[in-house]
């Protein structure tokens, strides 16, 4: 099968240029069907979820599963990005998810970078795996400017990045949902050797992150240690889980984002 490499394209609105070393593409397919913002159906009949983004998710006749705020139009921007065109497919970690599908970067023939337009649009938001990290720092800071030009989700308040504060007042509000949370961190602990980093003096009630003990490993084995984040104003990315307060676990570096 040919391989090809992504062009680099001029700055064009909602067309973000490859990546500096991108990917190289071990196949390339044609799009046969959206599913929704980050799944599709290649002409083979193989789904393939858009790596390191999460957008706006649709029922898919799950019973009682609500339509979050701009689904439609984020599987419509997709739609017109990629159906009926051919892309090609790199590959920068695990390959498959626990559905069965297939996980890739994906830049069209023209050279479009599909993960970073539907982030530049607003329409998904930064969402990594510890075993498929490629490209988070680049799509990290698309996020970033759609965010400062409130484009897309970043328009709405159901996607606003919230406060330390406010996820614990409101707690049991979030569990279950993926959120952007800023604050600073007031401590860092290891039990274990799991680490805990604390967003105030009471961990019954403060924000919490978790990092597992293969987590700390692994933040240690790229020289960053815990412990280090204490003072920072950082700005956390995962599901929200309630345990005694709120706690959102760290798989990976790219979840936390320091802000200073």
């Amino acid at each position: 099968m040919r391989l090809w490499l992504p062009l680099l394209l001029s700055a064009a609105p909602l067309v973000p240029a490859a990546a500096e070393a991108p990917l190289e593409i071990a196949e390339e397919a044609e799009v046969r069907l959206v599913i929704d913002g980050d799944t599709l159906v290649l002409d083979d009949g193989t789904e393939v979820r858009l790596v390191g983004t999460m957008a706006p998710k649709l029922p898919l006749g799950r019973p009682g599963y609500p339509t979050w705020p701009l689904a439609p139009e984020a599987k419509a921007q997709l739609e017109g990005l990629v159906l009926g065109r051919t892309v090609g497919l790199g590959f920068g970690g695990n390959e498959w998810d626990r559905h069965g599908r297939l996980l890739a970067q994906l830049w069209r023939d023209d050279g479009l970078w599909v993960q970073g337009a539907m982030v530049a649009a607003g329409l998904a938001r930064v969402y990594g795996f510890a075993d498929n990290r490629a490209l988070l720092a680049e799509l990290l800071t698309l996020e970033r400017q759609a965010r400062a030009k409130r484009l897309g989700m970043w328009s709405l308040p159901d996607y606003a990045v919230l406060s330390a504060a406010a996820l614990e007042r409101e707690a049991e509000a979030y569990v279950d949902s993926f959120q952007l949370a800023e604050g600073r961190i007031a401590e860092a602990a290891v039990v274990r050797g799991r680490a805990y980093l604390n967003f105030g003096d009471d961990w019954q009630r403060d924000l919490t992150a978790v990092l597992e003990s293969e987590t700390v490993d692994l933040f240690l084995a790229e020289g960053l240690d815990p412990a280090d984040y204490v003072g920072r104003l950082v700005r956390l990315r995962g599901w929200v889980e309630l345990y005694n307060g709120p706690m959102i676990e760290i798989t990976h570096p790219e979840q936390i984002e320091v802000l200073e």
